[in-house]
């Protein structure tokens, strides 16, 4: 079992706390049947066409410990440690908590291999963004996203603009705000799901696939027949759950991508 990484730096009062939900991915990431998909996908002694170093990014890092865990075990997820990383979140706190959480896991795997290599990828670090808004078309070859999935009333204001400039202090309030941007998801906790995946077929690379955990009340299946219906290439299938068999807090993660020999 690949080791999580540290996150006790992290404010908690105003980041995600990392929950089932990002143990999830993570045991979904390192899992026989992903490691070995994405070893065929991705590593350098794969054929020709997928040479080129792959662009992980997780949207709404929260505390970094999913983007953590994959950075630091590239070359055990991947096959390769010649992987690019990256980091989109809403919330300055988050970036800022990311960039220390992959730090410290990359220093982390070096003690671990006896510092005589490096199995972790390259991380190019965190910024302040909507989704994917700050990438560029097509260029993501593994997306990750833990998306604020539960039912709510409304949905918090997204902030019209983003600064790297953290306050000194926040009120309760500020706090309530910065968390409830990673948890309430609107109607049926699918608001900011919607745009991502409406936003997929621009967003990936041709070889590019998408992580995204869903509950039970996302209503899954309809999600994978919507993705489906973007045409005959494309696949969603579910590759990770929690098990649990009632409730609609269930979670599962479905890898989302193009089959090209379609």
């Amino acid at each position: 079992m690949l080791p999580t990484p540290d996150t006790s730096h992290v404010p908690y009062e105003r980041v995600y706390e990392p929950a089932e939900d990002s143990f999830l991915l993570l045991d979904t990431l390192s899992s026989a049947s992903e490691t070995q998909y994405l070893h065929e996908t991705f590593s350098s002694d794969a054929s020709s066409s997928s040479k080129a170093i792959p662009f992980v990014v997780e949207l709404g890092t929260g505390s970094g410990v999913v983007l953590a865990f994959i950075t630091a075990h590239a070359k055990t997820l991947f096959g390769t440690n010649q992987i690019l990383t990256a980091g989109v979140d809403m919330n300055a706190f988050a970036c800022r908590a990311t960039i220390k959480t992959v730090e410290k896991a990359q220093a982390d795997s070096v003690a671990e291999a006896g510092g005589h290599e490096k199995p972790h990828g390259l991380y190019l670090g965190s910024v302040m963004g909507d989704l994917a808004a700050p990438l560029r078309k097509h260029s993501v070859d593994v997306l990750v996203f833990n998306p604020p999935y539960v039912p709510t009333s409304e949905m918090p204001c997204r902030p019209e603009t983003f600064t790297q400039d953290l306050p000194s202090k926040t009120s309760f309030d500020d706090d309530s705000y910065l968390l409830s941007l990673s948890y309430a998801g609107g109607k049926d906790g699918m608001e900011t799901t919607d745009r991502l995946i409406d936003g997929l077929p621009e967003i990936l690379s041709s070889r590019g696939c998408a992580y995204i955990l869903l509950c039970a009340q996302n209503k899954p299946e309809e999600v994978k027949t919507r993705i489906q219906a973007f045409g005959p290439e494309w696949r969603a299938v579910t590759v990770g759950s929690s098990g649990k068999t009632a409730g609609w807090e269930k979670l599962q993660i479905v890898r989302i991508w193009r089959d090209v020999s379609a």
